[in-house]
């Protein structure tokens, strides 16, 4: 998602008039041959094969620092950054972009300051930030050792989707929606991501990492809060992180015996994988927000590899209504976000069927926010990295709501449920399906 995320920056004249893009590796290859790796990320992951005068602007601005980057040795990256500065200007400003495991996130930390390289530096680090309560605590001290908070942008790209955005800009600007986003008028709150995909292009990583890791504790939490957060002083960036970041400090430790895990059948077969693997690749769990807004509310938090379909969704389900009418079909009045693409926003309402009888039938409507006038939807690292580039940290994560997130899964992590086997295609295991009563799971019904 990066490059092609930088790409589209460039193509679209959204960096700074002079930037070089440098890579740093252990291998020691021409900055020819880092241009040509590009080229293929791009055609694989991108739009197709870059082409004509845009590519050509772009490949001139690529360079490789190869030999790795320790605090023992930098390898060649000074030398390049060196040359770099010649090309760009003395004052030119580093963002050094961690796209790495976890594991290698603390000692290139040290490195940077070892080799003086964080000086109005910004540093963006990938998910999971820490793989444990005690992993994060280490990481986020070693850190800040070397960095401010405000050089830090801990990214996780669900942040970035237009329709997450979305969630609290529906909510604070329409009064039609901010009377019911509490617990008198909402009976439960689903944040479902399910995948058709499997793991062959990243079993290794994901094999030391499982989903409560990859997603659960990082994307879904995250959405959790959006959906949750009181209403912030304003949308800059410090009251929109403090909201998430209250909010998420009131979740409850998790219940090991209101989580399924689950393991898709085939899974060990995929290279990479031990024969005995429990990683988990699918996770449903109900958790709960202890404060006067959400009390008693089931936030029902889903995702997995190799399911029946491939969606990104959050759904309020509102209470059925009190009144005169009777028979009202279930899931009648739901508030709806796809957050997938370019997102939408949905709403489920009951109204009656068109015909001599009183029969009473639910209809949806769906704004596909690319359609709004003169919109331009931006994918999530577009817009992520471009608002490291302006400096914006109002979508990235801090490290007291991360610390909240952590002592919330804290109970689950240290007591596991065993994985239970799944079909390929299928929506997971069957044991799921009761976390969601009564009202039962939006998706796969």
């Amino acid at each position: 998602m990066v490059l092609p995320a930088f790409y589209r920056l460039a193509v679209e004249k959204m960096l700074p008039s002079d930037w070089l893009l440098v890579g740093n590796g252990r291998g020691d290859i021409s900055h020819y041959d880092f241009a040509g790796h590009v080229r293929d990320a791009l055609t694989r992951f991108g739009d197709g094969k870059p082409e004509g005068p845009d590519w050509t602007r772009f490949a001139e601005r690529l360079r490789f620092a190869g030999g790795g980057f320790r605090a023992s040795d930098p390898g060649s990256l000074l030398d390049v950054l060196a040359e770099a500065r010649e090309q760009v200007g003395e004052d030119a400003e580093l963002v050094h972009y961690l796209a790495v495991p976890p594991s290698a996130f603390g000692p290139l930390t040290e490195a940077l300051g070892e080799h003086k390289l964080t000086k109005n530096a910004r540093v963006v680090y990938e998910k999971p930030f820490g793989t444990s309560p005690e992993d994060f605590a280490e990481l986020d001290k070693t850190v800040h050792r070397v960095l401010d908070e405000r050089q830090v942008y801990r990214i996780d790209h669900f942040l970035g989707k237009e329709a997450t955005q979305n969630l609290h800009v529906l909510r604070f600007a329409n009064g039609l929606f901010a009377g019911v986003w509490n617990r008198e008028r909402v009976q439960a709150v689903q944040i479902d991501v399910p995948e058709k995909l499997g793991i062959r292009d990243r079993a290794e990583f994901y094999d030391a990492t499982g989903a409560v890791l990859d997603m659960l504790v990082t994307h879904l939490f995250q959405v959790a809060a959006e959906v949750a957060m009181e209403p912030p002083a304003t949308l800059s960036a410090d009251h929109l992180q403090a909201a998430r970041e209250e909010v998420i400090g009131c979740f409850r430790p998790i219940d090991p015996a209101e989580v399924v895990l689950g393991q898709f059948e085939g899974y060990r077969d995929v290279d990479g994988i031990a024969d005995d693997s429990t990683t988990d690749t699918y996770v449903a769990a109900r958790i709960w927000i202890d404060n006067d807004r959400w009390r008693d509310v089931p936030f029902l938090l889903r995702t997995g590899k190799r399911m029946a379909a491939s969606e990104q969704r959050v759904s309020l389900i509102l209470r059925q209504p009190e009144g005169t009418l009777s028979d009202v079909p279930m899931h009648g009045n739901v508030v709806g976000f796809d957050l997938s693409g370019s997102g939408a926003i949905e709403l489920s309402l009951v109204a009656k069927r068109p015909g001599p009888s009183l029969q009473l039938d639910v209809g949806d409507v769906r704004l596909h926010l690319d359609e709004l006038p003169d919109g331009d939807p931006l994918p999530p690292y577009v817009r992520l990295i471009h608002d490291v580039l302006m400096g914006d940290r109002s979508l990235f994560t801090r490290p007291d709501g991360l610390a909240a997130v952590w002592r919330a899964a804290e109970p689950l992590l240290r007591n596991r449920p065993e994985p239970l086997p799944y079909r390929p295609g299928s929506w997971g295991p069957e044991a799921a399906r009761q976390l969601a009563e009564p009202a039962g799971w939006l998706l796969g019904q």
